[in-house]
Protein backbone atom coordinates (compact mmCIF):
# COMPACT_ATOMS: atom_id res chain seq x y z
CA UNK A 1 0.00 0.00 0.00
CA UNK A 2 1.41 3.65 -1.26
CA UNK A 3 2.12 5.89 2.02
CA UNK A 4 0.87 8.51 -0.36
CA UNK A 5 -2.81 8.86 -0.43
CA UNK A 6 -3.12 12.25 -2.83
CA UNK A 7 -0.55 13.81 -4.78
CA UNK A 8 -0.60 16.86 -6.55
CA UNK A 9 1.80 16.68 -9.41
CA UNK A 10 2.67 20.64 -11.27
CA UNK A 11 -1.21 21.58 -11.23
CA UNK A 12 -1.61 24.89 -12.90
CA UNK A 13 -5.24 26.29 -13.73
CA UNK A 14 -5.67 30.01 -14.87
CA UNK A 15 -8.90 31.68 -14.90
CA UNK A 16 -8.84 33.91 -18.34
CA UNK A 17 -5.83 36.47 -17.29
CA UNK A 18 -5.90 34.97 -13.79
CA UNK A 19 -3.49 32.13 -12.65
CA UNK A 20 -5.23 30.72 -10.02
CA UNK A 21 -2.35 27.89 -9.39
CA UNK A 22 1.11 27.82 -10.49
CA UNK A 23 2.81 24.36 -10.71
CA UNK A 24 1.19 23.28 -7.43
CA UNK A 25 2.70 20.41 -5.55
CA UNK A 26 1.15 18.53 -2.81
CA UNK A 27 1.56 15.21 -1.18
CA UNK A 28 -0.82 14.20 1.31
CA UNK A 29 -0.16 10.49 3.30
CA UNK A 30 -2.45 8.12 4.46
CA UNK A 31 -4.70 9.20 7.13
CA UNK A 32 -3.01 12.56 7.18
CA UNK A 33 -5.24 15.75 7.73
CA UNK A 34 -3.96 18.85 5.99
CA UNK A 35 -4.89 22.26 5.93
CA UNK A 36 -4.30 24.98 2.89
CA UNK A 37 -3.87 28.32 4.25
CA UNK A 38 -3.56 31.45 2.47
CA UNK A 39 -5.11 34.80 1.83
CA UNK A 40 -8.67 35.39 -0.51
CA UNK A 41 -7.53 34.67 -3.95
CA UNK A 42 -4.28 32.30 -3.00
CA UNK A 43 -5.63 29.53 -4.51
CA UNK A 44 -6.60 27.36 -1.81
CA UNK A 45 -10.54 26.22 -2.94
CA UNK A 46 -9.28 26.39 -6.59
CA UNK A 47 -6.94 23.30 -5.06
CA UNK A 48 -9.73 21.38 -3.20
CA UNK A 49 -11.90 21.34 -6.79
CA UNK A 50 -9.43 20.20 -8.78
CA UNK A 51 -9.09 17.00 -6.48
CA UNK A 52 -12.87 16.75 -6.66
CA UNK A 53 -12.60 17.26 -10.37
CA UNK A 54 -14.84 19.81 -9.81
CA UNK A 55 -12.55 22.23 -12.13
CA UNK A 56 -10.27 20.42 -14.42
CA UNK A 57 -6.43 21.69 -14.44
CA UNK A 58 -4.85 23.31 -17.55
CA UNK A 59 -1.86 21.05 -16.86
CA UNK A 60 -0.75 18.22 -13.94
CA UNK A 61 -1.90 15.24 -12.45
CA UNK A 62 -3.70 14.50 -9.50
CA UNK A 63 -3.15 10.67 -8.23
CA UNK A 64 -4.33 9.02 -5.58
CA UNK A 65 -3.13 5.89 -3.97
CA UNK A 66 -0.24 6.69 -6.89
CA UNK A 67 -3.54 5.61 -9.26
CA UNK A 68 -3.70 8.62 -12.17
CA UNK A 69 -7.85 10.05 -12.02
CA UNK A 70 -7.06 13.28 -13.60
CA UNK A 71 -9.22 12.67 -16.16
CA UNK A 72 -12.16 10.70 -14.10
CA UNK A 73 -15.39 12.84 -13.68
CA UNK A 74 -15.97 13.72 -10.28
CA UNK A 75 -19.01 11.47 -9.35
CA UNK A 76 -16.59 8.21 -9.98
CA UNK A 77 -14.11 9.69 -7.65
CA UNK A 78 -14.28 8.23 -3.87
CA UNK A 79 -14.14 11.49 -2.38
CA UNK A 80 -16.59 12.85 0.27
CA UNK A 81 -17.20 17.09 0.34
CA UNK A 82 -18.03 19.17 3.01
CA UNK A 83 -18.90 23.21 2.13
CA UNK A 84 -19.09 25.80 3.84
CA UNK A 85 -23.20 25.91 2.76
CA UNK A 86 -24.49 22.28 4.19
CA UNK A 87 -26.38 21.63 0.86
CA UNK A 88 -28.86 19.40 3.11
CA UNK A 89 -31.72 17.89 1.53
CA UNK A 90 -34.90 19.79 3.35
CA UNK A 91 -37.14 17.54 2.42
CA UNK A 92 -34.96 14.05 4.02
CA UNK A 93 -34.52 13.57 7.44
CA UNK A 94 -31.55 13.68 9.25
CA UNK A 95 -31.35 9.69 8.87
CA UNK A 96 -32.10 9.88 4.83
CA UNK A 97 -29.51 12.69 4.57
CA UNK A 98 -26.90 10.86 5.69
CA UNK A 99 -27.70 7.84 3.88
CA UNK A 100 -28.16 9.20 0.89
CA UNK A 101 -25.06 8.87 -0.67
CA UNK A 102 -25.35 4.93 -0.08
CA UNK A 103 -28.81 4.78 -1.64
CA UNK A 104 -27.31 6.31 -5.09
CA UNK A 105 -24.88 3.45 -4.61
CA UNK A 106 -27.62 0.93 -4.65
CA UNK A 107 -26.67 -0.29 -0.89
CA UNK A 108 -29.77 -2.19 0.69
CA UNK A 109 -31.95 0.19 2.98
CA UNK A 110 -31.11 -2.00 6.52
CA UNK A 111 -27.50 -2.01 5.96
CA UNK A 112 -27.35 2.07 4.80
CA UNK A 113 -29.97 3.09 8.06
CA UNK A 114 -27.29 1.06 9.75
CA UNK A 115 -24.26 3.28 8.55
CA UNK A 116 -26.31 6.56 8.65
CA UNK A 117 -27.20 5.41 12.22
CA UNK A 118 -23.37 4.68 13.48
CA UNK A 119 -22.19 7.64 12.11
CA UNK A 120 -24.81 9.87 13.55
CA UNK A 121 -23.94 8.24 17.12
CA UNK A 122 -20.07 9.62 16.71
CA UNK A 123 -20.98 12.90 16.02
CA UNK A 124 -23.37 13.08 18.75
CA UNK A 125 -26.58 13.37 16.80
CA UNK A 126 -28.62 9.32 16.72
CA UNK A 127 -31.45 11.14 18.54
CA UNK A 128 -32.28 13.62 15.55
CA UNK A 129 -32.34 11.18 13.17
CA UNK A 130 -35.92 11.15 12.83
CA UNK A 131 -36.03 15.03 12.48
CA UNK A 132 -35.89 17.42 9.55
CA UNK A 133 -32.57 19.44 8.98
CA UNK A 134 -34.66 22.96 9.14
CA UNK A 135 -35.19 22.07 13.14
CA UNK A 136 -31.42 21.75 14.21
CA UNK A 137 -29.37 24.32 14.65
CA UNK A 138 -26.15 25.50 12.21
CA UNK A 139 -23.36 23.33 14.31
CA UNK A 140 -25.69 20.39 14.35
CA UNK A 141 -26.33 20.63 10.26
CA UNK A 142 -22.49 21.25 9.55
CA UNK A 143 -22.69 17.77 12.00
CA UNK A 144 -25.16 15.71 9.67
CA UNK A 145 -22.86 17.50 6.78
CA UNK A 146 -19.66 15.66 7.47
CA UNK A 147 -21.35 12.27 8.57
CA UNK A 148 -23.50 12.32 5.20
CA UNK A 149 -19.56 12.78 3.82
CA UNK A 150 -18.05 10.31 5.22
CA UNK A 151 -20.89 7.61 5.13
CA UNK A 152 -19.28 5.68 1.86
CA UNK A 153 -16.21 5.54 3.98
CA UNK A 154 -14.43 7.82 1.32
CA UNK A 155 -10.81 7.76 0.36
CA UNK A 156 -10.83 11.32 0.32
CA UNK A 157 -12.62 14.01 2.45
CA UNK A 158 -12.38 17.22 1.51
CA UNK A 159 -13.79 20.20 3.45
CA UNK A 160 -13.96 23.68 1.82
CA UNK A 161 -14.07 26.18 5.07
CA UNK A 162 -17.16 24.68 7.02
CA UNK A 163 -16.79 26.28 9.40
CA UNK A 164 -16.95 29.91 8.54
CA UNK A 165 -20.69 30.30 9.02
CA UNK A 166 -20.96 29.39 12.68
CA UNK A 167 -20.16 31.00 15.35
CA UNK A 168 -17.07 31.19 17.32
CA UNK A 169 -17.66 28.59 20.36
CA UNK A 170 -19.63 26.58 18.16
CA UNK A 171 -16.61 26.43 15.60
CA UNK A 172 -14.03 25.70 18.46
CA UNK A 173 -16.34 22.54 19.80
CA UNK A 174 -16.81 21.32 16.05
CA UNK A 175 -13.39 21.70 14.58
CA UNK A 176 -12.23 19.50 17.65
CA UNK A 177 -15.45 17.12 16.54
CA UNK A 178 -13.82 16.97 12.85
CA UNK A 179 -10.52 15.83 14.59
CA UNK A 180 -11.73 13.68 17.03
CA UNK A 181 -13.47 11.75 13.55
CA UNK A 182 -10.79 12.07 11.51
CA UNK A 183 -8.13 10.62 13.86
CA UNK A 184 -10.76 7.61 14.97
CA UNK A 185 -12.05 7.01 11.46
CA UNK A 186 -8.33 7.37 9.77
CA UNK A 187 -9.82 8.97 6.48
CA UNK A 188 -7.17 11.38 4.58
CA UNK A 189 -8.36 14.60 4.76
CA UNK A 190 -7.67 17.98 2.90
CA UNK A 191 -9.17 20.96 4.64
CA UNK A 192 -9.04 24.44 3.20
CA UNK A 193 -9.41 27.67 5.98
CA UNK A 194 -8.46 30.97 6.06
CA UNK A 195 -9.21 31.02 9.94
CA UNK A 196 -4.88 30.32 10.84
CA UNK A 197 -6.32 29.40 14.79
CA UNK A 198 -8.69 26.58 13.06
CA UNK A 199 -5.72 25.09 10.41
CA UNK A 200 -3.00 25.11 13.30
CA UNK A 201 -5.20 23.67 16.17
CA UNK A 202 -6.25 20.42 14.14
CA UNK A 203 -3.74 19.79 11.10
CA UNK A 204 -0.85 17.42 11.35
CA UNK A 205 0.85 19.77 8.96
CA UNK A 206 -0.40 23.01 7.49
CA UNK A 207 0.19 24.44 4.01
CA UNK A 208 0.57 28.40 3.21
CA UNK A 209 -0.38 29.22 -0.46
CA UNK A 210 0.19 32.57 -1.93
CA UNK A 211 -0.46 33.80 -5.40
CA UNK A 212 -1.12 29.79 -6.67
CA UNK A 213 2.17 28.31 -4.88
CA UNK A 214 2.48 26.78 -1.75
CA UNK A 215 5.02 28.58 0.40
CA UNK A 216 5.71 26.35 3.19
CA UNK A 217 4.02 23.29 4.41
CA UNK A 218 5.10 21.34 7.74
CA UNK A 219 3.54 21.02 11.10
CA UNK A 220 1.95 23.79 12.89
CA UNK A 221 4.82 24.16 15.38
CA UNK A 222 7.68 24.39 12.81
CA UNK A 223 5.57 26.68 10.20
CA UNK A 224 5.40 29.01 13.55
CA UNK A 225 8.27 28.82 14.87
CA UNK A 226 10.55 28.71 11.49
CA UNK A 227 9.05 30.14 8.65
CA UNK A 228 10.80 29.89 5.49
CA UNK A 229 9.89 33.62 3.84
CA UNK A 230 8.49 36.59 4.85
CA UNK A 231 5.41 36.01 3.78
CA UNK A 232 4.73 33.10 5.94
CA UNK A 233 6.48 34.87 8.98
CA UNK A 234 3.93 37.89 8.13
CA UNK A 235 0.42 35.48 7.64
CA UNK A 236 0.82 32.95 9.89
CA UNK A 237 0.40 34.33 13.92
CA UNK A 238 1.85 37.74 14.92
CA UNK A 239 4.90 39.33 14.00
CA UNK A 240 6.95 42.32 14.89
CA UNK A 241 8.78 43.77 11.81
CA UNK A 242 11.87 46.19 13.42
CA UNK A 243 14.30 47.71 11.70
CA UNK A 244 17.75 46.65 12.12
CA UNK A 245 21.21 46.64 10.52
CA UNK A 246 23.18 43.46 9.19
CA UNK A 247 26.85 42.73 8.84
CA UNK A 248 28.68 39.60 8.48
CA UNK A 249 25.25 37.47 9.43
CA UNK A 250 24.60 39.09 12.63
CA UNK A 251 21.27 41.37 12.72
CA UNK A 252 21.95 44.31 15.74
CA UNK A 253 18.61 44.72 17.51
CA UNK A 254 18.13 46.27 20.28
CA UNK A 255 21.63 46.33 20.86
CA UNK A 256 21.94 43.12 20.94
CA UNK A 257 23.40 41.22 17.94
CA UNK A 258 21.42 38.17 16.73
CA UNK A 259 22.19 35.56 14.49
CA UNK A 260 20.13 35.87 10.75
CA UNK A 261 18.96 33.41 9.59
CA UNK A 262 19.38 32.62 5.79
CA UNK A 263 21.16 35.15 5.00
CA UNK A 264 25.02 35.83 3.63
CA UNK A 265 27.44 38.30 4.50
CA UNK A 266 25.32 41.69 3.76
CA UNK A 267 25.24 44.58 5.46
CA UNK A 268 22.52 47.45 5.50
CA UNK A 269 19.57 47.94 6.43
CA UNK A 270 16.83 45.19 7.22
CA UNK A 271 13.88 44.58 9.01
CA UNK A 272 13.95 41.91 11.55
CA UNK A 273 10.84 39.57 12.12
CA UNK A 274 10.19 38.88 15.75
CA UNK A 275 7.43 37.19 17.43
CA UNK A 276 5.71 38.60 20.46
CA UNK A 277 6.50 36.19 22.97
CA UNK A 278 10.26 36.40 21.57
CA UNK A 279 10.72 40.22 22.59
CA UNK A 280 10.82 40.80 26.85
CA UNK A 281 10.23 44.12 28.49
CA UNK A 282 11.88 45.12 30.90
CA UNK A 283 10.68 47.84 34.01
CA UNK A 284 12.97 49.65 35.85
CA UNK A 285 15.94 49.65 33.79
CA UNK A 286 19.04 51.46 33.64
CA UNK A 287 19.30 51.43 30.09
CA UNK A 288 15.47 51.79 28.73
CA UNK A 289 15.23 51.99 25.12
CA UNK A 290 11.45 52.22 24.54
CA UNK A 291 7.97 53.10 26.64
CA UNK A 292 5.13 51.76 27.18
CA UNK A 293 1.71 52.44 24.93
CA UNK A 294 -0.60 49.56 26.65
CA UNK A 295 -0.85 46.86 28.80
CA UNK A 296 -3.79 44.68 27.92
CA UNK A 297 -4.36 41.49 30.51
CA UNK A 298 -5.22 38.12 29.06
CA UNK A 299 -5.61 36.47 32.06
CA UNK A 300 -2.16 33.81 32.42
CA UNK A 301 -0.59 36.75 29.68
CA UNK A 302 -0.29 40.08 28.93
CA UNK A 303 -0.02 42.19 25.70
CA UNK A 304 2.27 44.89 26.13
CA UNK A 305 2.77 47.56 22.97
CA UNK A 306 5.36 49.78 23.53
CA UNK A 307 7.28 52.54 21.30
CA UNK A 308 10.95 52.52 20.45
CA UNK A 309 12.87 56.37 20.06
CA UNK A 310 12.64 55.74 16.05
CA UNK A 311 9.11 55.36 16.43
CA UNK A 312 8.92 51.75 15.80
CA UNK A 313 5.83 49.93 17.87
CA UNK A 314 7.03 46.69 19.23
CA UNK A 315 4.91 44.12 20.48
CA UNK A 316 5.19 41.70 23.39
CA UNK A 317 3.47 39.00 25.19
CA UNK A 318 4.35 37.76 28.34
CA UNK A 319 2.96 36.06 31.36
CA UNK A 320 0.80 38.37 33.08
CA UNK A 321 2.64 38.10 36.56
CA UNK A 322 5.74 39.22 35.20
CA UNK A 323 4.26 42.82 33.86
CA UNK A 324 2.72 44.07 37.35
CA UNK A 325 5.24 47.26 37.09
CA UNK A 326 4.28 48.27 33.28
CA UNK A 327 2.37 50.86 32.95
CA UNK A 328 1.89 53.00 29.86
CA UNK A 329 4.39 55.79 29.37
CA UNK A 330 6.72 54.00 31.80
CA UNK A 331 10.24 53.63 30.43
CA UNK A 332 11.55 50.09 29.73
CA UNK A 333 14.02 48.40 27.96
CA UNK A 334 13.55 45.76 25.18
CA UNK A 335 15.57 42.60 24.87
CA UNK A 336 15.54 39.82 21.92
CA UNK A 337 15.16 36.46 23.73
CA UNK A 338 15.88 34.62 20.33
CA UNK A 339 18.85 33.23 19.30
CA UNK A 340 18.32 33.28 15.70
CA UNK A 341 15.75 36.02 13.79
CA UNK A 342 14.18 36.06 10.06
CA UNK A 343 15.32 39.18 8.48
CA UNK A 344 13.27 40.44 5.03
CA UNK A 345 14.92 43.25 2.85
CA UNK A 346 13.74 46.92 3.57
Amino acid sequence: MSSKSLTLNNISKRFGNVTALDNFNLEVGVGELVALLGPSGCGKTTALRVVAGLEHQDKGTVLVAEKNISDVPAHKRNMGMVFQAYSLFPNLTVEENVAFGLQMRKVNKSVRLKKAHQLLDLVGLDSQSKRFTHQLSGGQQQRVALARALAFEPEILLLDEPLSALDAQVRVNLREEIRRLQLSLGTTTLFVTHDQEEAMAISDRVGVMNQGVLEQIDTPDALYNKPTSSFVAGFVGTMNRIPAQISDGMVEIFGSKVVALKRGNESGQVVALIRPESISVIANSSQPNAKVLTRSFMGASSNIICQTGDGTIVQSLMTSASTGELHPGSSVQLRVLSSEVLVANV
